[in-house]
C-alpha cells in the first residue's frame, strides 16, 4: 500500500505493508530512529510525535492513516543547520534526562504542550505530561526544562 505524507518538511512516499504503524514507518522505513518504541501500547509516550500540530503516540496509529498529514519526528525539531529547538536545549540545560529513552517523546510532548498552554504552572506541565512516562528521573528536572523550554520558545 502506498501512503504520501509529510515528514520534517518533506514530502515522502512510502510502499508499506497495510497493517505498518507509523512508528515502524519511521524507524524501519525512513531510519528516523529518534522515536523510540517503548511499550507497544501507547501508555509510555516514548513515541511521541506531532501531526498537524497535534502530538500523537505513533505506536497505536497506522502509517496509511497519515495520508495527506504533516508528520513532526524529533530529528525534525532541529534546524538545518544544527541548531536545537528552544525545547531540547532546555532538556539538555536543566538535566532532563538520564537514561534518555523516554527523552525524545518526552520532548515532543513539551513541545505541543507549550504551544497549546504557553502559561502552564508546574502543575498543569506534570498534569499535561501524564502521558509520557520516564523511569530515572524524578521529574524534577524535566518540569524545569519544560518551563525554561516555554519561555524559550515564547521568545
Amino acid at each position: 500500500m502506498k501512503t504520501e505524507l509529510t515528514v520534517n518538511g518533506k514530502t515522502v512516499s512510502l510502499e508499506a505493508e497495510p497493517n505498518t504503524l507509523l512508528v515502524q514507518a519511521l524507524r524501519e522505513h525512513m531510519g528516523l530512529t529518534g522515536t523510540h518504541v517503548g511499550c507497544d501500547t501507547a501508555q509510555c509516550g516514548a513515541c511521541t510525535v506531532i501531526v498537524d500540530g497535534d502530538a500523537i503516540k505513533s505506536c497505536n496509529v497506522l502509517l496509511a492513516q497519515m495520508a495527506g498529514k504533516s508528520v513532526t519526528t524529533i530529528e525534525g525539531l532541529s534546524t538545518a543547520d544544527g541548531q536545537m529547538h528552544p525545547m531540547q536545549q532546555a532538556f539538555k540545560d536543566c538535566h532532563g534526562l538520564q537514561c534518555g529513552f523516554c527523552t525524545t517523546g518526552m520532548v515532543m510532548s513539551a513541545v505541543d504542550l507549550c504551544t497549546k498552554h504557553p502559561g502552564a504552572s508546574e502543575h498543569e506541565i506534570r498534569e499535561l505530561l501524564e502521558g509520557n512516562i520516564c523511569r530515572c528521573t524524578g521529574y524534577q528536572n524535566i518540569v524545569r526544562a519544560v518551563k525554561q523550554g516555554a519561555a524559550q520558545m515564547k521568545a
